[in-house]
């Protein structure tokens, strides 16, 4: 395990746990710009027609709520990280290696 400090942050490195649980949110986080942008793409043209605008503004209001998604996964995320991080502190002083799920 490797701690990096830069400017009062503390950022604890758990190995190939950390990469694969951090990849796997990253994507989902990718997953959802895309949406957003999709959303607010359509939308944009459907207000150029007034028989479109009503369903431009719900494409709207759907693409801003996605961007509620974005600090919910960065925070499951970060949970996530520091329960492998537990567990593998756990077992590091019980001696017990269980394989890893996440």
């Amino acid at each position: 395990m490797i701690f990096y400090e830069k400017e009062n942050e503390l950022d604890v490195d758990i190995g190939n746990r950390h990469i694969v649980i951090q990849r796997r949110y990253e994507f989902l986080v990718a997953i959802n710009d895309f949406f957003i942008a999709l959303w607010f793409l359509i939308g944009s043209f459907f207000f150029l027609y007034d028989s479109l605008m009503k369903s431009g503004t719900w494409l709207f209001i759907v693409g801003s709520a996605q961007f509620l998604l974005k600090p919910l996964i960065k925070l499951i995320s970060m949970v996530h990280v520091a329960r492998v991080y537990n567990q593998q502190c756990e077992e590091k002083s019980t001696g017990n290696n269980k394989s890893y799920n996440y």
